[in-house]
C-alpha cells in the first residue's frame, strides 16, 4: 500500500468465476479497461488467480480477481479449483461468466457456493456479439460482449448496486465518541514494531477519530502517566496496543474508558459477541488441549513475537496446563478445526471482513470456540470486562489474571 493508497482489507473484493474459456479473462480486461489478464483460446490459459488493485467507477477502491476455470482437470486443475473456492470465501460480489444460455453443472454449483456464502452475484453471459437470439433475463444476469464493448458499463453500474447491499459499513471507533472528543493511543515502540511506521489498526482508528471530528494524542506506555497528568480534562477513551494491557490498565484510572485496537478490529473486522464468548474457554484448557494462533497476514517474526511467543507464555502461566499449540498465517487457515478446543485469531487487519467472518463461521460450524489476540490478553489479564465497556459489552465470569491471583 502506497502513502495515498487504500489498504487491500479495506477494498471491495469483486470474483470472476466460471468454467475454462467462457471469457473470464477477456471481460475482467474490458471491465478494468486494462491488460490484466493473459487472454487465449487455449483452454486453462488462467492457471493461478490474478489479482489487480485499482478504482473502478463507481464503486471505488477494489481488489479485482481472475480465477482459474471451475471445471480444470487433473491433480493440478483440482488445485486451482481449490484455491477458486478459497477465494470465494473473501469475495464481496461474484460474477458467474458463462458463454452458454443454460448453466451447467458445474455453473450451478457455483451459484450454490454464492449462495451458501451469501455473496451477491451477477451472471454475464458473454460473447453477447455472437448470439443471433436473446431470451429476457432476470434483473441480476446481463448479455456483455469484451469484444464490442457492449453492456459493459451496464455490468459495472449493476457491480456497483450489488456491492452498496452486499458491505456494511461498520464503524472503527467514531461511534463511540463525540465530535471532539479527546482519546489517547497508547502505541508501544519496541522490537516488535516495524521500522519507521505504524500498523494498519493504528492507522485506521487514527483516520476515523479524525473522520469524526476528534483529536488523538499518541504516547508509548511509559509516557502515559505523564500525558494523563498533563490534561486539564480525562480523555474520553484510550485505547493501547494489546500488548500493554496490563501496564497500560494500572496507569489509566477506572474512571477513563480503557480498550484496545485489536477489541476495536474484532468489532470492526468480525462477530464481536461470539469473539467474546470464546474467551470463556480460556477458564476450561486442560493439559493436552490444543490450541490454535493464527494471524492473518504474514510478516518476519522477532525474538519476542506476539503470536508465536508472547501469548504461549502467557497461556502458560494462566492456565498451568501443557497445551499443544499449532500456528497458522496468512491465507492458510485449517479447514478442519475439528480437533481444536480454542482458535486464537489476531485483529485481522489484513483480512476482509468477509474473511473474518469466514473463518468465525467456519470455527463455529466446527463447535470450536474463537477469540482475537486483544480479548484473549485482557482476559488473561483479568481486564476484559472493563475493555469492553466501552463498547457497550462484557464478558461474565471473570477470574483475575496470574499476576492478580
Amino acid at each position: 500500500m502506497g502513502l495515498t493508497g487504500v489498504p487491500a482489507a479495506e477494498r471491495v473484493k469483486i470474483g470472476f468465476f466460471g468454467l475454462r474459456n467462457a471469457g473470464k479473462s477477456s471481460l475482467v480486461n474490458a471491465v478494468t479497461g486494462q491488460e490484466m489478464s493473459v487472454v487465449s483460446d487455449v483452454l486453462g490459459t488462467t492457471t493461478d488467480p490474478v489479482r489487480k488493485t485499482m478504482e473502478l467507477l463507481p464503486i471505488g477502491p477494489v481488489v479485482i480477481v481472475d480465477t482459474p476455470g471451475i471445471d480444470d482437470a487433473g491433480e493440478l486443475g483440482d488445485k486451482r479449483v481449490a484455491k477458486t473456492r478459497e477465494i470465494l470465501s473473501a469475495t464481496d460480489v461474484a460474477v458467474l461468466v458463462t458463454a452458454s444460455s443454460v448453466l451447467s453443472s458445474p455453473e450451478e454449483e457455483l451459484v450454490s457456493l454464492f449462495k451458501a456464502g451469501s455473496v451477491p452475484y451477477v451472471v454475464a453471459h458473454t460473447k453477447a456479439d455472437l448470439l443471433a437470439e436473446r431470451s429476457s433475463l432476470p434483473s441480476n444476469e446481463i448479455y456483455v460482449s469484451s469484444v464490442t464493448g457492449e453492456n459493459i458499463y451496464e455490468l459495472k453500474e449493476l457491480l456497483g448496486k450489488l456491492v452498496s447491499s452486499a458491505k456494511s459499513f461498520r464503524s472503527l471507533v467514531s461511534d463511540l465518541v463525540s465530535p471532539g472528543s479527546l482519546v489517547v493511543l497508547v502505541i508501544p515502540v519496541d522490537e516488535s514494531a516495524p521500522k519507521g511506521r505504524l500498523i494498519l489498526p493504528q492507522q485506521l482508528v487514527m483516520r476515523d477519530l479524525l473522520d469524526c471530528g476528534c483529536a488523538f494524542l499518541g504516547c508509548q506506555p511509559s509516557e502515559l502517566a505523564a500525558v494523563l497528568s498533563s490534561l486539564k480534562e480525562p480523555p474520553a477513551l484510550v485505547i493501547t496496543d494489546s500488548q500493554a494491557f496490563k501496564e497500560v490498565s494500572s496507569i489509566v484510572p477506572e474512571s477513563v474508558p480503557l480498550t484496545s485496537f485489536s477489541i476495536l478490529m474484532a468489532r470492526y473486522k468480525g462477530d464481536l459477541e461470539s469473539l467474546v464468548a470464546g474467551a470463556s474457554v480460556l477458564d476450561s484448557l486442560k493439559s493436552g488441549d490444543k490450541v490454535l494462533i493464527s494471524e492473518g497476514c504474514t510478516h518476519h517474526r522477532q525474538c519476542n513475537d506476539i503470536g508465536t511467543v508472547k501469548i504461549p507464555r502467557l497461556l502458560s502461566s494462566y492456565t498451568g496446563a501443557d497445551l499443544q499449540i499449532s500456528f497458522s498465517s496468512g491465507g492458510t487457515f485449517p479447514s478442519d478445526l475439528s480437533s481444536y478446543s480454542l482458535v486464537i485469531h489476531c485483529g485481522g487487519c489484513m483480512l476482509t471482513e468477509k474473511e473474518m467472518l469466514h473463518r468465525q463461521r467456519g470455527a463455529g460450524e466446527a463447535c470450536v470456540p474463537m477469540v482475537n489476540y486483544g480479548m484473549a490478553i485482557a482476559k488473561m489479564n483479568g481486564i476484559l470486562d472493563r475493555s469492553l465497556k466501552p463498547l457497550g459489552g462484557s464478558s461474565s465470569g471473570e477470574r483475575p489474571g496470574p499476576a492478580q491471583r
